[in-house]
C-alpha cells in the first residue's frame, strides 16, 4: 500500500451508517475501499478481547455494565443496535485477513488497567497474516510501554489531546512511531488527526500530507481525498 498520501481511517468502522465498532460497519468499510480501520479494545473478565470503545455496554447495547465485570458469555447475552453481538476481537481480525488496509488497535487502558492486556492483544494479532503492519495506539502511554517490551519493532503511537511540547523530541525519547492528536501538530512528524467529520479541517489536513484521518465518514473523506489528487 502507498504510504506517501495521507490515509483514511473509520473510525470504530463507519458509525455514520451503522453501529460503531460493527463488524457489519467495518465490512462494508473493506468493500468500499478504505485505507484503514480503527477499533478499540478492551478485556472481559475471563480475558478475551473484545471490540468496544467505552468501558461499560450502556450507551452501545441493550445491555448495561463493565466490560471487565463480565465474562464474554455473559457480555454475548446483549446486543448492539443491529442485532449483532459484541464482537471479539477475532472476529474481526479474521474480517481483516487478506485485504489491503491499515489497522489500527487502540488500547482502550486510559480508565482501566487490564491486566495483561499488551501481551494478550500482541500475541493474538500476530497470529493473523494481515498485509500491513498493524497501528497500536493508546491515551496510556505506560501501555504502549509494556508493548514495547514484549515486541518492540512494532508501530507505537500516543494518542493526546493535549498539545505536545517538542513532539520531535518527544517521539524520540518514548520510541514512538508517531503522534495521534486531537489538533494538528505544525512539525514534520508522523501524525493521524481524530475525529475529522468536516470537509473543511479534512482539506486543510490533507493539503498537510498528514499520515491519517480518523473519521466517522469514511465515504465522504475519501471522494475529498481523490477529488485533491485529481485536481
Amino acid at each position: 500500500m502507498e504510504q506517501e498520501k495521507t490515509l483514511i481511517f473509520g473510525h470504530r468502522g463507519y458509525p455514520a451508517k451503522f453501529p460503531e465498532n460493527s463488524l457489519a460497519g467495518f465490512k462494508y468499510a473493506c468493500e468500499h475501499g478504505i485505507d484503514g480501520v480503527e477499533f478499540d479494545v478492551h478485556l472481559t473478565k475471563d480475558g478475551i478481547p473484545v471490540i468496544m470503545h467505552d468501558e461499560k455496554i450502556d450507551r452501545t447495547t441493550n445491555g448495561t455494565g463493565l466490560i471487565k465485570q463480565m465474562s464474554f458469555e455473559e457480555l454475548s447475552n446483549f446486543r448492539l443496535a443491529n442485532g449483532e453481538k459484541i464482537p471479539k476481537l477475532t472476529e474481526l481480525l479474521e474480517l481483516l485477513v487478506g485485504r489491503d488496509l491499515v489497522v489500527n488497535l487502540e488500547f482502550k487502558t486510559d480508565k482501566i488497567a487490564y491486566p495483561n492486556i499488551e501481551r494478550t492483544v500482541l500475541t493474538m494479532v500476530n497470529k493473523f497474516a494481515l498485509l500491513n503492519p498493524v497501528i497500536y495506539s493508546s491515551f496510556n502511554l505506560q501501555t504502549l510501554k509494556n508493548c514495547q517490551k514484549i515486541l518492540p519493532a512494532e508501530q507505537y503511537c500516543w494518542l493526546t489531546e493535549s498539545k505536545v511540547k517538542d513532539p520531535i523530541t518527544f517521539i524520540a525519547e518514548e520510541k514512538l512511531a508517531g503522534l495521534h492528536p486531537k489538533h494538528y501538530l505544525d512539525e514534520n512528524i508522523v501524525q493521524r488527526i481524530w475525529t475529522i467529520d468536516d470537509e473543511k479541517t479534512a482539506r486543510f489536513l490533507l493539503s498537510k500530507h498528514v499520515a491519517g484521518i480518523f473519521t466517522n465518514r469514511f465515504e465522504q473523506m475519501m471522494q475529498l481525498k481523490h477529488s485533491m489528487d485529481n485536481s
